[in-house]
């Protein structure tokens, strides 16, 4: 299996920086000279400027925006997999919070699937709250689930891992609210309740659906047992940590059965 996410940073990482741009534009229109383009395109990013991001216009939301988008690399994918009959590619659609996300995007992704003679599974990541809340529903459009750790814990904690980890975590850790940081070893009373609760609800609503995680937790010698007490099926993490999550899930299926360790 070859899974794709399909386009899911957000859009600040695609676009030209506002403020260079406005600076370009000011200084070719001080100079008198057609800033052309340039004036075309920072209309263009101030119209899609965010405050905050990492919860604005991104995943399967820019999809449902920007039509054609998602069609676009589905199609690209698609293509692909009829020229490698090997490869069995799983489409993986990012930031769903609603069934109804998924199953747009479904429909409009299955039409070109249609044309082509390959078997292509469709699944989603879990990484919104809600999602996990309502992983009952959602399961009746998704062929598999793969949870996004990352920002599950982001936004069940509601800190931003690229500005709290050097502002303020070093003194959690200090008063002992952290043991941990939450983005090296899963939350397991708050964000791994969130993983359980999904799993439950997504395999009572579909049973041959299968799940994995995604991020640094799958490397995470704790995080990966917990991951198999909750019954998810595979792990994925960075290469590095690959040798160490194969380690600890053997050891962890070992555990479960009660045989001898040795």
């Amino acid at each position: 299996p070859v899974t794709v996410r399909l386009i899911d940073p957000p859009l600040h990482e695609f676009l030209p920086p506002l403020e260079d741009l406005a600076v370009k534009v000011a200084v070719a229109e001080e100079r008198g000279e057609d800033p052309g383009h340039d004036k075309d395109l920072l209309d263009a990013v101030r119209r899609m400027h965010e405050e905050n991001p990492m919860l604005g216009l991104r995943g399967v939301r820019l999809g449902l925006v920007i039509p054609g988008l998602f069609a676009m690399q589905v199609r690209a994918i698609v293509e692909a997999a009829a020229q490698v009959p090997d490869a069995h590619p799983e489409i993986m659609v990012p930031l769903v919070g609603a069934v109804q996300e998924l199953e747009t995007i479904r429909a409009e992704a299955e039409k070109i699937i249609g044309e082509f003679a390959v078997d292509v599974k469709i699944g989603t990541m879990i990484e919104v709250p809600r999602a996990a809340l309502t992983a009952g529903d959602i399961a009746q459009a998704a062929d598999f689930f793969s949870f996004g750790t990352n920002d599950l814990t982001q936004m069940g904690w509601g800190f931003s891992r690229d500005d709290v980890e050097g502002a303020f975590f070093w003194r959690y850790l200090e008063l002992g609210i952290f043991g941990v940081s939450p983005f090296e070893s899963i939350d397991r009373d708050g964000v791994g309740r969130l993983v359980r609760i999904a799993v439950d609800e997504g395999r009572a609503a579909r049973p041959e659906l299968h799940f994995g995680v995604c991020g640094e937790h799958g490397g995470d010698p704790e995080s990966v047992h917990f991951f198999h007490e909750v019954g998810l099926d595979y792990v994925s993490c960075s290469p590095f940590r690959v040798p160490v999550a194969r380690l600890e899930a053997g050891r962890a299926a070992i555990e479960s059965t009660g045989s001898d360790s040795r």
